[in-house]
């Protein structure tokens, strides 16, 4: 027998959480891969309203299949045998899907992914990870497509509706693919020496985010309810302010009529039309406006950022509650971001603003379960001190160590201003030029995030670097390797390849720069948090404590525990 076995679930839709398992494929050898149906024949008359499939209902189509659970008695203990390893592209998925007790409550282990494996070995540079993709690209194979099986638009099918013999090419043929992509990555990882990050920080995370996902997150319906009511209310007054100033009715998402208002009817300064003629009222155009005293501007920035606020937030998260577990169960990228960093979707839970009231009220709907209280975990200004790391910048490393506050600490040496005359004003502005450094900020950017004259923003940043020679060295550093080699690399040794550098484009030259100095900060703290993430949940184990990993959310792990 051997040791590895491709697997690829089949279910009833995307949302892990919610979805039935309908079949599972296997390959042992390319070229030679199987399908086991296991709930095919469910209609989609005979769904619920969640979009899984009621698979007790008498199936339309009269053929043999193995009853589930005598197939899953028989594939349970192969899926769970440390012995064999399962191979699987985006196995977070179908290791979540398997979790549940009505797809069988396997914990599927131990396991290697070829998503990941791309995404180690060529994260930033081959145009995606997902299977297509990369059969075309590497095994210049074109697969079958999930519509040639189950339709487009309106008249598409859910795949437990076909019958097995019209799912079987489909199914396997993910198992194949999977294990010939397998074969050709997996000796790359020695060769192309980035096994040490696959092994240790994205290998381990599969198991430990299917989990998260799993557990979901309670939020309280009445908060979010009373929260978009809020909302509504404020945008009506706004709009009607809005109408008021512009002299006339018109539909303020629209930012075709939005243009016309500003920049025709009104006759404001800065209206720039893009190529399909359309004047551009982008966030960054409406903030000069409102900067320079106009009204309107700002009442539509304020609109906007509510609009968002509600549809996002406030009715989303209501809408992704699984009326199964009265809870929000999120799905984590784990390619999403070139540097290494987790996204999330389905609701997004990373991209909550935190640095308005409102944003920071819909934080407050995220509850812990009854008899339980959350816990949140964060790091303290974790690219700031590893910016001091790789550039043994001395003095904010001491400030570091002496619990020093870093911000008015830098403002006092860049400023010249004593810490215990140290006022909110000049701290927050080295706030801003500490993190500005961090992502290359230009002195065009720190001027217009500061409100000051690009010159003022330039003495500053020369200041800085006078002060700090150490970061200026390492972002000159690091910028000429990232030239060099095509990539850039984290502390623990992952790879993010930099494009852009050998264009004629000096605005994608500026990029490639920008992406060289800030990559290896946010990946290395990426890569902190992903190794405290896997060591957590054996560590609370063993410490003989109740509490459960819910969320990452950047350098924050949020906890329920009784």
């Amino acid at each position: 027998a051997q040791g590895f076995l491709a697997v690829d679930t089949e279910t009833s839709g995307l949302n892990a959480a919610a979805a039935d398992l309908v079949g599972i494929s296997m390959a042992l050898t390319p070229g030679n891969a199987c399908y086991v149906p296991l709930r095919h024949g469910a209609t989609a008359e005979n769904g619920d309203a969640q979009g899984g499939l009621d698979f007790s209902a008498e199936a339309p189509v009269s053929y043999q299949q193995i009853p589930f659970d005598t197939a899953m008695a028989m594939l349970k203990p192969v899926l769970e045998d440390p012995a064999v390893l399962k191979i699987g592209h985006n196995l977070k998925y179908d290791s979540h899907i398997l979790l549940w007790p009505r797809n069988g409550g396997v914990k599927l282990g131990p396991v290697d992914d070829t998503m990941c494996l791309s995404y180690v070995l060529d994260g930033g540079r081959v145009g995606g990870h997902s299977m297509d993709h990369l059969a075309k690209h590497w095994l210049d194979y074109d697969t079958i497509k999930y519509s040639d099986v189950c339709g487009k638009g309106a008249k598409q099918v859910a795949f437990g509706t076909l019958a097995p013999e019209a799912a079987l090419d489909y199914a396997a043929e993910d198992a194949d693919i999977t294990l010939r992509l397998w074969h050709q990555f997996k000796p790359r990882l020695s060769a192309e020496r980035v096994a040490s990050v696959y092994e240790r920080l994205e290998r381990p995370l599969i198991p430990v985010l299917a989990e998260m996902e799993a557990s979901g997150i309670t939020v309280d319906r009445g908060i979010l309810a009373r929260m978009s009511n809020d909302f509504a209310s404020r945008m009506a007054a706004l709009q009607a302010e809005i109408h008021q100033l512009a002299g006339e009715d018109f539909n303020i998402a629209s930012p075709k009529q939005l243009g016309e208002i500003l920049f025709d009817k009104m006759g404001l300064q800065g209206g720039k039309k893009a190529k399909t003629g359309a004047y551009s009222t982008s966030a960054d155009v409406l903030e000069d406006l409102a900067a320079s005293g106009v009204e309107i501007a700002a009442k539509v920035l304020d609109w906007r950022q509510l609009a968002k606020l509600k549809s996002t937030y406030a009715d989303a998260l209501v809408d992704s509650i699984l009326p199964a577990t009265g809870r929000v169960h999120t799905s984590f990228s784990m390619v999403g971001a070139s540097t290494g960093r987790l996204s999330s979707s389905d609701p997004n839970v990373q991209n909550i603003p935190i640095r308005t009231a409102e944003g920071r009220q819909i934080r407050t709907a995220f509850i812990a379960a009854p008899g339980h209280k959350l816990i949140s975990a964060d790091y303290s200004q974790i690219e700031l001190r590893l910016v001091a790391h790789v550039a043994g910048e001395s003095t904010m490393i001491e400030a570091f160590h002496a619990g020093l506050d870093i911000h008015a600490r830098t403002a006092s040496e860049v400023f010249g201003v004593p810490l215990d005359q140290m006022d909110s004003e000049t701290r927050r502005r080295a706030k801003a030029i500490n993190f500005g450094i961090i992502y290359g900020i230009s002195a065009f950017g720190l001027a217009r995030q500061l409100g000051i004259s690009r010159g003022e923003a330039g003495d500053f940043i020369t200041a800085y670097f006078k002060n700090f020679p150490g970061i200026r060295d390492y972002m000159e550093r690091i910028k000429l390797s990232a030239r060099e080699d095509g990539y850039v690399e984290t502390l623990f040794g992952r790879r993010i390849h930099i494009t852009g550098f050998d264009g004629g484009n000096q605005a994608m030259r500026g990029f490639a720069e920008r992406q060289a100095i800030n990559a290896p900060i946010q990946g290395s703290a990426a890569d902190i948090i992903k190794r405290a993430m896997i060591r957590i949940p054996p560590a609370l184990s063993a410490a003989g404590l109740n509490a459960t990993m819910l969320l990452q959310v950047h350098d924050e792990l949020i906890f329920e525990a009784p």
